[in-house]
């Protein structure tokens, strides 16, 4: 009993050592090799594949990970009181989350298929799913267009920030008010005026 203990520990120290460090060379290039990765490990190849069959199924887990911390991490954000208020405050923090893991989604895209993404992005958008569907019933968002569609227009902002961030053309710091004012400007109904004060303030 205590070898086998010892060898599940070991293992479980092993898989725990490989996604760190696949995260971390993923997120400086998220075509890094299995080799690079298993250095960065400090473990062979052949244990490596001993706990993931192929580099698809590595970089997965990575993503599958990465997802339940920020899941974890949105679980903590305040979505009471008024819907907009809060759209700003999800922002906030979901775009500390994407600009942290956004090279690893980036090397998720290359190496699974997209349905695997939208996948893996259901936790993360039925949040924003009941959020919008709460603001809609109470005016502050746009009814006149489907429920999903106004998910998949969040789900594109947020992720276009991010690669205009990785091409240098927006900066970290303004990434919030902009993601924020864009949304707001998106779900206002039309006709009304945009609520300005649940712009975060613009760090300029």
């Amino acid at each position: 009993m205590p070898v086998t203990t010892g060898r599940r520990a070991d293992a479980q120290r092993n898989v725990a050592a490989i996604l760190d460090a696949a995260a971390a060379c993923l997120v400086r290039d998220p075509d890094a090799s299995v080799s690079d990765i298993a250095a960065a490990a400090g473990v062979g190849r052949v244990t490596l594949y001993g706990h993931f069959s192929s580099r698809t199924e590595l970089v997965d887990a990575v993503f599958v990970r990465a997802m339940t911390r920020a899941h974890e991490t949105l679980d903590a954000v305040d979505l009471d009181g008024d819907a907009r208020q809060a759209l700003a405050r999800l922002v906030e923090s979901s775009w500390q989350v994407v600009d942290e893991s956004r090279m690893l989604l980036v090397a998720a895209q290359r190496a699974l298929p997209p349905e695997r993404i939208r996948e893996l992005h259901e936790s993360p958008l039925r949040r924003v799913r009941a959020l919008l569907e709460r603001g809609r019933a109470d005016g502050g968002f746009r009814s006149d267009l489907p429920a999903d569609w106004l998910v998949a227009v969040f789900y594109t902002v947020v992720h276009g920030a991010a690669d205009e961030l990785g091409a240098g053309r927006l900066a970290a710091t303004a990434a919030p008010s902009a993601i924020t004012a864009t949304l707001l400007a998106a779900f206002t109904p039309p006709g009304e005026r945009v609520l300005a004060d649940a712009l975060p303030l613009d760090p300029s």
